[in-house]
């Protein structure tokens, strides 16, 4: 395979393919359209995880105190009314099990990532808000990707608040996450990213690009998808070569929006393994 190759299959594929592949701290080795703004979906939880991590080493959240857990939250639109989340919408009964009750951020920032539950997921972002979501991307160096809203705050989508991102910035983001786990980094101390990168790497949602990798090939990653929208970003950490990024945002009919083996969800998996066959040579 060339990229070439890979390039001339996904001309075929309807809607718009994103890429971008590459080293760590070197430039890209192959990129698609990296700059093409797709919905988001479940892959800004990824900007919330750092926002919140930020928040504590500067001592503004204590991740290990807990926080009360309910379903109700206010919107990005001034003067909507307040929203909530839909359970069946969500991937993790977990965290419904706790409403009423108490969690710690650190309990729910993993299940906001692991299980990508969208009620974790608005928990902690009323927490962190949405200007230190947006400090993490303009950290990581993004340039089109914006955290508008919670998930499900639909009075904000109809007056055109959304969340966007793109190949480029997702593979920035984590990217500067793998890169600061080893130096003190700009956007979390090494600690720090460490830690959410074990996070990462425990993801359970492993139909995408994981799928495309050998059994047992660690991939710290997040995924995201709705209807139309079929989203993967990851470092991948090989045995025998060095760790590389891959980002992939498809905005496509075949996206049919579940979370196992739709035709979009299976493109990505090509893709990862068609990267994975390149890895010595990226």
């Amino acid at each position: 395979m060339t990229w070439d190759d890979l390039d001339a299959h996904l001309d075929r594929v309807p809607g718009t393919v994103s890429a971008y592949v590459g080293r760590l701290d070197a430039p890209p080795t192959w990129t698609r359209h990296p700059d093409a703004a797709h919905y988001a979906a479940s892959t800004m939880k990824v900007a919330v995880l750092a926002a919140l991590h930020r928040a504590a080493e500067a001592g503004t959240l204590d991740l290990d105190a807990p926080v009360p857990v309910v379903n109700d939250f206010d919107s990005a639109q001034p003067g909507a009314p307040r929203f909530a989340n839909a359970q069946h919408y969500d991937n993790d009964d977990a965290v419904w099990d706790r409403l009423g009750g108490t969690a710690t951020l650190r309990w729910l920032a993993d299940r906001m990532i692991v299980r990508s539950s969208n009620l974790a997921t608005n928990l902690v972002l009323g927490h962190v808000g949405l200007p230190a979501v947006a400090e993490v991307w303009a950290l990581a160096g993004a340039r089109n990707s914006v955290t508008g809203r919670g998930i499900e705050d639909f009075a904000a989508r109809e007056a055109g608040i959304t969340n966007t991102v793109t190949a480029a910035d997702l593979a920035a983001l984590l990217g500067t996450l793998a890169t600061g786990a080893d130096t003190p980094g700009h956007l979390a101390s090494p600690a720090a990213c460490t830690t959410m990168l074990d996070v990462l790497l425990a993801q359970e949602h492993r139909e995408d690009l994981a799928a495309g990798l050998p059994e047992g090939t660690r991939i710290a990653h997040k995924n995201g998808w709705v209807r139309g929208v079929r989203h993967g970003a990851g470092v991948v950490l090989p045995d025998d070569a060095p760790p590389y990024l891959i980002a992939v945002c498809t905005t496509t009919d075949l996206a049919g929006g579940d979370d196992v083996e739709d035709d979009a969800c299976l493109l990505l998996a090509h893709i990862s393994a068609q990267v994975w066959a390149a890895r010595h040579q990226l």
